[in-house]
């Protein structure tokens, strides 16, 4: 017997780890060296889970009983329940809140459990791409709203209306957003709250990074604006907590839940098949939620996230042909290529080069489901100084890059 590829991954797209990271890994084996900006594990660059939930982690490898409820430990939701009252996310209680095996995990047995085949949901462009992949493998079709970068990459709320069927379901909102960093103001907020309302959707929060947010703003959970609505919000603690490998994920339920409840009884159903999530990673959720909150140290001045960000900001603004909004949040800035300059017509081919020539591995735009072939994506984890050697690079390939 041949067994092939199945007919449900001809429609997926999962370009972030796909043939210029293939290609850098091929490289790495031939025993080049690569400077990844690529990937936002912030482990590599010597960032480090604080030492409380360490202690905890190993505490409960030792301690384990095995499985938890298939919603998680209790203590784990109870402290997720406390962190939603601090966001005042309305309507929620200890059998709303669902812990996975990262917030990814939860993201594709939600939309399994709401899609039928030719489903639409509406994803940002650019997305996070595992949104669009996971919609698309679970029958549904990701509609692309598209942010505007001229409006510091906040959704266009007229594009977003325009683009709703009676066959879509739901609105995904991330925020803060990965790849742009941008931070969305509840005057925006409020705009798809309302959208959702007149079309009847459910609302998806990805708010993965709502604690990495600089420049003393405050992020502000979309859940929180719509009581009446059923919500989804998506948290966890890979990126603030700095364990990305720890898989420590949650998804709440909240607002109007009887307009969820035969959706909620599917993922109830997923749930329980899968068992539950890592329990030695829900441990630390308690502690990592209720104490000292070390991330606050990086996202300020002098702090790494924010000196990186600044300096990351500077550098690429003074590239000719290269511009980017600064970032408000998380680690990612989208810089922009000028095109015409540069004759680019295929920001793979642009990466790959770049890649080759310079061994600097960078995310084209298309891997965040963005059209144009005019932007890519880096992940500023590094120190200034090697951001600052990175951007020399790029510097000097641009200077005589000319595609076709």
């Amino acid at each position: 017997m041949v067994f092939t590829k199945s007919s449900k991954l001809d429609n997926v797209l999962y370009d972030v780890r796909g043939p210029v990271v293939d290609e850098a890994a091929r490289m790495e084996e031939h025993g080049l060296h690569i400077l990844k900006l690529n990937i936002g594990n912030p482990a590599p660059f010597g960032f480090r889970a604080p030492d409380e939930v360490v202690t905890d982690m190993r505490s409960a490898i030792a301690d384990s009983e095995g499985y938890s409820d298939s919603r998680g430990l209790v203590a784990a939701r109870k402290a997720i329940m406390q962190y939603a009252q601090l966001k005042s996310i309305p309507n929620v209680n200890m059998k709303d809140i669902y812990t996975g095996n990262g917030a990814s995990e939860l993201i594709q047995l939600s939309l399994h459990a709401l899609l039928n085949n030719g489903d639409e949901v509406l994803v940002p462009a650019p997305d996070y791409p595992l949104w669009t992949a996971c919609v698309n493998l679970a029958g549904g079709k990701a509609v692309h709203y598209i942010c505007d970068e001229k409006a510091d990459w906040y959704p266009d709320i007229a594009d977003m209306e325009s683009k709703i069927t009676d066959k879509t379901k739901a609105i995904v909102v991330i925020n803060p957003n990965n790849p742009t960093g941008a931070l969305y103001p509840k005057e925006v907020l409020e705009r798809i709250v309302d959208v959702a309302r007149r079309h009847g959707l459910m609302i998806m929060a990805d708010e993965i990074y709502d604690r990495l947010v600089m420049d003393g703003e405050k992020h502000i959970s979309i859940a929180s604006l719509a009581p009446d609505l059923f919500c989804v919000t998506f948290n966890g603690l890979s990126k603030s907590h700095m364990v990305c490998g720890f898989r420590v994920g949650w998804m709440i339920f909240s607002g109007n839940k009887k307009l969820g409840r035969d959706y909620i009884s599917g993922v109830n159903m997923l749930s329980n098949m899968r068992l539950c999530s890592n329990v030695p990673g829900q441990s630390i959720i308690q502690t990592a939620l209720g104490g000292y909150q070390s991330a606050n140290e990086y996202i300020v001045p002098g702090g790494r996230i924010y000196e990186q960000r600044e300096a990351i900001y500077k550098l690429l603004n003074n590239i000719p042909g290269i511009s980017a909004k600064k970032p408000k949040a998380a680690f990612y800035i989208f810089p922009k290529i000028d095109t015409a300059k540069f004759n680019i017509t295929d920001d793979n081919q642009f990466a790959l080069d770049f890649l080759k020539e310079k061994r600097v591995l960078v995310v084209p735009g298309r891997g965040f489901n963005w059209e144009q072939p005019d932007h890519f994506r880096i992940v500023y984890l590094p120190r200034p100084s090697v951001l600052k050697e990175a951007m020399d690079k790029l510097s000097d390939f641009l200077e005589t890059y000319h595609q076709g």
